[in-house]
């Protein structure tokens, strides 16, 4: 198939409880540098880039965390703005990928999707990108392709699909006999011996116009808001009707409510290609070196007789003496101690976190933004203080604060504000006061860094409390 109709659509919506504490709800696994210098979406960005050409990759991602992928994504290769598409609420896979569907529908009614998670690893781009050529000339014939993973070991902790017969002459590949979903340690052993089994690998390749009729006959409430959704494409009424549309979803699994249903013009095409969905703490030690005693290391670490562990240390020094089967993930703001069976653990405890409404499960307390980065260094009753560090010739948004005033001291650089109607420039040492619900900016105007320390007053300080007037990063109040 001509590669100008294949579109590579990353899903990187996810919600970061699994790598918790150094994932966190706004800043989950795809962000993260778990393998070498990159992370997980830049690497997958890279892998889409052999599935794609560039100007048809497009990312699919929370609303909420549009800033950190674009930002991200920059770093490798920088895409056009509407090819980020912005979900309003997270409602699982199958919402986000028909919401993919409807937008390339239109755009090219033959197109070819290549789906791909952000958090999932593929060390063997050849077999890959040779997996992604079969598989597009069975979606142009109308086939629904899964590339499937033989399995290493009795894993209970992914889907495996049954192969069935071999699709016709010509064609790599097999039929799907049936889904099944994670199973018993029993039943995976069984599934390993059989031959017949493999790893529901999460990537998938099919025509828009293909899986788009497959979620209106069996996700009918689904189909009926894309469309709606694909109608006001383009129009003043667009933001407003995807709102509407996904606040009456449901939030199901392009799996569950779609192919495992589905029994027609299913296809598995077995691939080896060096995949890992990278799924807890423990699957670091599968794709990264180990050391003479089995011991991932990363970061600030000094160990002492330790064995088969996972230690992470962020920023501070983290030391371990005789450890055996654990891991220790150390971050500025929280601490996780565990044994490596008791990692799938982790999201009960970003389940109390989000019970308690703790910060800790949604942000660091470092959070990067397109101008830069700001750091809480404080946070107490009707007050906070933050760190702000402005690249060279950047910018924040115009905007203004309802319920909170601002105080900003210059520790390095020179601040260029807007506030209210005056534009001035401030030094070292030098302060000034941004009075509650007035208009203003903070700029860069120099070549180095501007570091500024920022004391925020007021009754409610969340940083959804702002009103944007002007933004050179196209964010939206």
């Amino acid at each position: 198939m001509n590669s100008s109709g294949i579109y590579a659509v990353i899903l990187a919506g996810g919600s970061g409880s699994r790598f918790w504490p150094l994932s966190r709800e706004l800043y989950p696994k795809q962000l993260l540098k778990l393998i070498g210098d990159e992370t997980m979406l830049q690497r997958t960005l890279r892998c889409a880039k052999i599935a794609a050409r560039q100007e048809n990759i497009y990312v699919v991602t929370h609303r909420q965390q549009v800033d950190a992928v674009r930002m991200q994504s920059n770093a490798i290769f920088a895409l056009p703005p509407d090819h980020f598409i912005a979900e309003p609420q997270a409602k699982n896979t199958a919402a986000a990928i028909g919401l993919a569907a409807a937008i390339l529908e239109r755009k090219n009614p033959e197109a070819v999707m290549v789906v791909m998670p952000a958090d999932h690893v593929i060390l063997k781009t050849a077999p890959f990108a040779a997996a992604v050529r079969a598989a597009s000339r069975l979606a142009a014939e109308g086939w629904l392709v899964t590339f499937g993973i033989k399995p290493l070991k009795p894993e209970t902790g992914y889907g495996y699909i049954r192969r069935g017969g071999l699709l016709k002459k010509g064609l790599p590949g097999y039929r799907v006999d049936r889904f099944t979903e994670k199973p018993n340690l029993t039943t995976a052993k069984r599934y390993l011996s059989g031959g017949r089994y493999y790893w529901n690998s999460g990537i998938f390749v099919w025509k828009a116009s293909a899986i788009l009729a497959a979620i209106k006959e069996l996700q009918p409430r689904l189909y009926k808001g894309l469309i709606a959704i694909q109608n006001a494409m383009g129009t003043p009424e667009e933001e407003k009707t995807i709102e509407e549309a996904y606040e009456r979803l449901d939030s199901v699994s392009i799996d569950y409510g779609v192919l495992e249903r589905l029994h027609k013009n299913l296809a598995v095409l077995p691939v080896e290609m060096g995949w890992s969905d990278v799924g807890s703490w423990t699957a670091i030690e599968q794709i990264s070196r180990t050391d003479s005693m089995g011991n991932v290391t990363v970061g600030n670490v000094v160990d002492i007789g330790s064995r088969n562990s996972t230690l992470y240390a962020d920023k501070r020094l983290v030391a371990t003496i005789g450890l055996e089967d654990m891991v220790v993930v150390d971050t500025e703001d929280a601490t996780l101690v565990c044994h490596k069976n008791r990692v799938q653990d982790v999201r009960k405890v970003v389940e109390i976190l989000r019970k308690r409404k703790a910060e800790e499960h949604i942000v660091h307390r470092t959070v990067w933004r397109p101008w830069g980065s700001f750091t809480v260094l404080e946070n107490g009753d009707r007050y906070k203080i933050k760190r702000i560090l402005v690249n060279p010739k950047a910018r924040l948004s115009l905007q203004l604060h309802h319920r909170r005033s601002e105080h900003w001291v210059v520790v390095a650089g020179t601040a260029r504000v807007t506030c209210g109607e005056r534009v001035y420039d401030i030094g070292v040492n030098e302060s000034t006061y941004i009075p509650m619900k007035t208009k203003h900016r903070l700029e860069n105007p120099g070549t180095t860094p501007l570091q500024i320390i920022e004391v925020q007053s007021g009754d409610y300080l969340g940083e959804d409390d702002m009103v944007r007037f002007q933004d050179d990063y196209g964010r939206k109040a």
